[in-house]
């Protein structure tokens, strides 16, 4: 996928995307010159995202609906074939942190619910963009997983564990769909999101200071890799993870205690798990 393409009219599908980094995503394809089908499970949250879209400027659709359900799926992916002609972008954001909590009290029937979104949901929709343009004219797909698929943390199990099984599934899908098609995921760090406000809330400029960069990540952070990614500045990038977190990783040899602030938190917090699908 091509900035070259993107002027000549390109098209994004970008779930997740009423607010955060899903909302920041589709701004930045759209100032890139991508045309946008946004989907998210709030039809007035969705309704709001497209108008704000349009106002500044994109050529913008709206599919409401959540990505666990196969047919909204594939009514997003068949929206922006028969609306704009062409699927060129994938950007599988749409994420749940449920069920949140010690993994030996979990829930089985959530857990897999879990897996449905976090993991099942980007292999659908990669699966459906192929068979509807990919496959015979390219593109580029993303995957959001997280800073925390590499390690573990309290409470957080089986957020953890599926975001990991996304990240393998970007690996495999970049060998399986190459040359076509480039599969790139972004890892973010504390983001300022609604999904993750039980982690910064009352407590960000604690977890500020602790970073090397000095600050939580913004959405927009997120959306600027994204962007690269699709963009041909990367078109000799795929099966990669491209790790936005400011820092967090590193933190120990700034002597920071990054990573004990954001568990205290994880531990503190009585039922943090939300969604952003």
């Amino acid at each position: 996928m091509t900035s070259a393409q993107a002027r000549e009219g390109a098209v994004a599908l970008v779930t997740g995307a009423s607010r955060g980094i899903g909302l920041a995503a589709a701004r930045a394809l759209a100032e890139s010159g991508h045309r946008l089908v946004v989907t998210a499970r709030d039809p007035d949250a969705l309704e709001a995202a497209v108008a704000g879209l349009r106002a500044d400027g994109a050529e913008a659709v709206g599919c409401a609906g959540g990505v666990a359900d196969s047919g909204r799926a594939e009514a997003c992916v068949a929206l922006a074939v028969r609306e704009f002609g062409r699927l060129d972008v994938l950007v599988n954001n749409a994420a749940t942190n449920a069920p949140y909590g010690a993994l030996m009290d979990v829930d089985l029937t959530r857990w897999r619910a879990a897996f449905t979104v976090n993991v099942e949901a980007a292999l659908r929709l990669t699966q459906l963009a192929w068979r509807a343009w990919m496959s015979e004219h390219g593109g580029a797909v993303v995957n959001i997983c997280t800073e925390g698929a590499s390690h573990v943390g309290p409470n957080v199990g089986a957020y953890g564990t599926s975001k990991a099984a996304l990240l393998h599934l970007t690996a495999q899908l970049a060998g399986e769909l190459a040359p076509l098609v480039r599969v790139n995921s972004v890892s973010p760090g504390l983001i300022r999101t609604e999904m993750a406000r039980f982690v910064w809330d009352g407590a960000e400029d604690q977890l500020a200071a602790s970073l090397p960069l000095g600050r939580i990540g913004e959405p927009e952070d997120v959306a600027r890799a994204v962007a690269w990614l699709v963009s041909d500045a990367a078109e000799w990038v795929t099966g990669a993870d491209v790790l936005v977190d400011g820092g967090t990783r590193v933190r120990a040899a700034a002597g920071a205690t990054f990573s004990y602030a954001v568990h205290e938190r994880l531990r503190a917090a009585a039922g943090g798990a939300t969604d952003k699908a």
